[in-house]
């Protein structure tokens, strides 16, 4: 039963990244790389708050610690760029927050997929959370 559990799970978050796809744009390395540094980016982690803990994009949220009042950690601009990543380019995860973030009204929200790991992988520097 519990390996019918993990595949259905599996087959529900790989249908919600492929609808997700077509919903919310990528955002490439180096565009999200200037907006970091031009403070005009809210990124949204949903890799778990173990992974968050560990290491994650500098500047970033923990969905899953902040996703029942997500609204005060967005800013007040519904036209403001929301970026959400998960773990790599396979991960679907990244679209529950994303999702969230239009569901308040967000208009410019995007996906980085590479996640966490791409991230890691082109030698950018993170940070741990508490």
């Amino acid at each position: 039963m519990k390996k019918l559990s993990s595949f259905i799970c599996a087959l529900a978050l790989t249908t919600l990244a492929a609808l997700a796809g077509d919903k919310f744009p990528s955002i490439a390395h180096d565009e999200l790389k200037q907006a970091i540094a031009d403070k005009k980016v809210t990124l949204i982690d949903v890799n778990g708050s173990d992974s968050f803990k560990a290491g994650h994009i500098p500047g970033a949220v923990d969905f899953t610690a902040v996703k029942a009042d997500m609204a005060a950690k967005l800013p007040a601009d519904k036209g403001a760029l929301v970026v959400a990543y998960c773990g790599n380019e396979q991960c679907g995860a990244y679209a529950a927050a994303a999702a969230k973030a239009k569901e308040l009204g967000y208009t410019n929200v995007k996906h980085y997929s590479p996640g966490i790991a791409g991230w890691k992988k082109s030698g950018e520097k993170t940070e741990p959370g508490t």
